[in-house]
């Protein structure tokens, strides 16, 4: 069994989807944990230090922060690639991008991409007391 994290952004509980995108993500996995954050500027810096020098960076960041967002932890079996397919792009458009997705930055959803970025990604957005009540590796 493995984990992935999703990050349903703001534009999501914004715009009251949050139902129809959990449904979806439900198809691939069992929902293990479930909070409604606050992205930290520390938390975006870490989470997305791969595109800190973009210059779509200022923005997406003022997006990401704009609101609150809703931390998950999906597990199943190959849930990592499986979700990944489920959410696809935006020119996809029976994906979750293709069907929610406002623009490339505004796309809705993130789903880690490997299992050792879910796990740095799920010690990023859940605190230890958390992780350890799940039994899930806070080390």
């Amino acid at each position: 069994m493995e984990c992935t994290l999703i990050l349903l952004r703001p534009d999501t509980i914004q715009r009251r989807i949050c139902g129809e995108i959990i449904s979806d993500l439900e198809m691939e996995g069992r929902i293990r944990a479930m909070k409604m954050i606050q992205i930290t500027h520390e938390q975006m810096r870490k989470h997305y230090a791969h595109i800190l020098g973009q210059p779509f960076y200022a923005e997406f960041e003022e997006y990401m922060l704009s609101g609150p967002s809703m931390a998950l932890i999906l597990e199943g079996e190959e849930v990592i690639r499986s979700v990944r397919d489920r959410i696809g792009s935006i020119d996809e458009p029976k994906t979750i991008r293709g069907r929610f997705a406002k623009s490339r930055t505004r796309n809705v959803i993130h789903g880690s991409d490997s299992t050792e970025n879910a796990v740095e990604e799920i010690r990023l957005f859940f605190v230890r007391e958390e992780l350890q009540e799940l039994g899930f590796p806070v080390d």
